[in-house]
């Protein structure tokens, strides 16, 4: 777990690079290298987080071919790929190493062999260009961006600031931000700086830039096994992932948040280990509606390890949220952010590697608005006589005692169906998940691109490798496709703001493919959410907590705390002089919802997120320029 960052093609390349060094130091707190071509206009640099190979694995790493490796992540099975290589070819116990020669004997092939984290950045001397990739889910990031006919690129947007011409909002990516809260794939908030998907690799030479998708997934059902099969043959893929994920030269840790998925990643990654395991949790002491301690604390006891708990408060969101902006590189994903902040800081006191539960809700299917969406439909097939169709697993009678799930989302609801009932699944599934309706007048929408937000989320809602027979797959899909790596997003970029590495194991893609081979009516039978991983779960971790029907991802008390403790911390970065002069948000207006947003809403905090980020980034522009006339 690392920064990587690179320049090709400038005859500055070597000093261009030391600059983006310094502004990634936090993502690798325990060495520091840089290496450039001959000529001095190739040039790649390291920040290095130790985990494997503590003592040679050091970056950049060259071979004797003249080839160079700038990587960011972990290969786990990097000790079988060891195996095909050659033990013999090998000098060093690092899984970089294993990289750079599996590249060198496969080619662009060597991507389908990677099993792990990914982001990095080979030299090919013999080619004259840059080989670059990221891993299949976009665990690990990538950006770069172009300055005449010269390439950057880095583990993070802040390293490439310097090189652009000016510090601006891409307006596409915006839009899409004020309806989903996080950008498309590809996006990035600031123009001219693009997102190397996930999936893709990169190619830098003299004749361009090329970007290419090796990996996607397919929805293709298997309807030769029942659901028993499915479930032991999850239970191996889940411990076979997590044994993968505990391969480490320092003690590892998890987080711990009381839910199902980071539960069975610790108790499973604890069974596993050699004693020296602990969680991490962090709680709101305001109410107990933000307090989650209690489950994550039965989990460790039940696992038999300990759990360290971090309290937050007003308090620490007031002083850290510029922190959180900062890290994030740009506003992104809910306000889960903020603890997730906290916590990281907490364990990075205790472990430098931890594992999490993210990708269980897009893979399995964990999201109570797909049973808001789902019983709308149900109703409408009942109505019409077409509940034996492909696109309807549960009945509208079987899906009834799910329903108390929805306790906490009757103002969704409301909103939900107050309009276009029994529409098209497409239009239904955004007009959910689409939040720009919530901010009207806030928003100087004449001043951003008309449209193209619901066409963007057409082509990966309808997407080719998901079938069109179950809704179920689709909705799943789109947020697999989106906000999974704007979660992602958040996890690396909260955990590397402390020099901690976070490991997502059910994010292991033999276990990914297998789920999407699951037809829907075993992943969500009779509208039971995450049913499959329930049934794993059952297995290893308290009953109350399987069967929990209240958890709500990370719910922080942002809005009660804006109406009250923090009602002049939110005036003052609303009201400032620069906050009033923006181009797209009336900020003035926004002061006027600081008593009026519901309990869990979150217009506030998108809205504060995007000012805090102009402060930061486009309020202090010349401040990145200066890293170029300080080095």
């Amino acid at each position: 777990m690392c920064g990587i960052a690179g320049v090709f093609n400038s005859p500055h390349a070597e000093r261009y690079s030391s600059v983006m060094s310094k502004l990634i130091r936090h993502r690798g707190p325990d060495d520091s290298r840089s290496w450039s071509t001959r000529g001095g206009s190739v040039a790649l640099a390291h920040r290095r987080l130790s985990i494997i190979d503590v003592e040679s694995g050091h970056q950049p790493m060259s071979s004797e071919s003249g080839n160079c490796i700038a990587f960011n992540g972990e290969i786990y099975n990097y000790r079988e790929l060891a195996g095909e290589l050659g033990e013999g070819s090998l000098s060093t116990r690092s899984d970089t190493e294993v990289l750079l020669k599996a590249y060198e004997k496969w080619g662009e092939g060597c991507l389908d062999k990677l099993r792990g984290m990914f982001a990095f950045a080979i030299w090919d001397e013999a080619e004259g260009r840059m080989f670059c990739a990221r891993d299949r889910f976009g665990i690990k990031p990538f950006y770069y961006c172009t300055a005449g006919d010269t390439v950057f690129f880095a583990s993070e947007v802040k390293a490439l600031l310097p090189f652009l011409r000016e510090i601006s909002t891409d307006e596409d990516a915006l839009l899409d931000y004020l309806t989903f809260q996080f950008c498309m794939p590809g996006k990035t908030l600031f123009a001219g700086v693009s997102e190397l998907p996930p999936g893709h690799m990169l190619t830098i030479g003299p004749s361009g830039v090329r970007q290419t998708r090796y990996w996607d997934i397919h929805y293709e059902h298997d309807r030769d096994h029942n659901g028993r099969w499915f479930e032991r043959r999850l239970d191996e893929l889940v411990a076979e992932s997590v044994s993968y994920h505990l391969r480490s030269d320092v003690p590892v840790g998890a987080y711990v948040s009381g839910g199902i998925d980071s539960s069975l990643m610790a108790t499973l990654g604890a069974r596993a280990s050699d004693g020296e395991f602990c969680g991490f949790n962090g709680r709101f002491p305001w109410s107990s509606d933000y307090d989650e301690s209690a489950y994550a604390q039965e989990v460790c006891d039940a696992a038999g390890f300990p759990l360290h708990i971090c309290d937050i408060g007003a308090d620490d969101f007031a002083e850290n949220i510029s922190k959180v902006i900062y890290h994030l590189d740009y506003p992104v994903a809910g306000p889960g952010s903020f603890p997730q902040y906290m916590v990281s800081e907490l364990a990075a006191r205790h472990r430098k590697v931890v594992l999490g539960g993210q990708g269980g809700d897009e893979i399995f299917g964990g999201y109570t608005r797909y049973l808001i969406a789902y019983f709308e439909q149900c109703i409408k097939a009942a109505i019409d006589g077409t509940s034996n169709d492909g696109n309807f697993v549960v009945t509208y009678e079987s899906i009834i005692p799910n329903l108390a799930s929805l306790r906490n989302y009757k103002p969704l609801i409301r909103q939900f169906w107050k309009d276009g009932l029994f529409g098209a699944m497409d239009q239904r599934y955004f007009r959910l998940i689409n939040r720009a309706p919530h901010l009207g007048p806030l928003i100087s929408w004449d001043s951003l691109p008309e449209g193209g937000a619901f066409e963007r989320f057409q082509a990966i809602f309808n997407a080719d490798n998901v079938g069109k027979q179950s809704y179920f797959d689709l909705m799943t899909h789109f947020d697999f496709k989106t906000l999974l790596p704007a979660l992602l997003q958040v996890e690396d970029r909260m955990s590397m703001a402390h020099g901690l590495e976070s490991r997502v194991p059910l994010l292991d893609h033999p276990l990914v493919e297998f789920a999407a081979t699951a037809p829907a009516d075993i992943k969500f039978p009779n509208g039971d959410l995450k049913h499959l991983l329930k049934r794993n779960s059952a297995k290893a971790l308290p009953e109350n907590v399987v069967n929990r029907t209240d958890k709500m991802g990370f719910p922080t008390p942002l809005n009660e705390w804006l109406a009250g403790p923090l009602r002049d911390f939110a005036c003052d970065i609303f009201s400032s002089e620069a906050a009033r002069g923006r181009g797209f948000v009336d900020n003035g207006a926004a002061l006027k919802c600081l008593e009026g947003e519901t309990k869990y809403g979150r217009n506030l905090w998108g809205l504060m997120c995007l000012e805090l980020w102009q402060r930061e980034f486009h309020d202090q522009a010349q401040k990145y320029r200066d890293y170029l006339s300080t080095e």
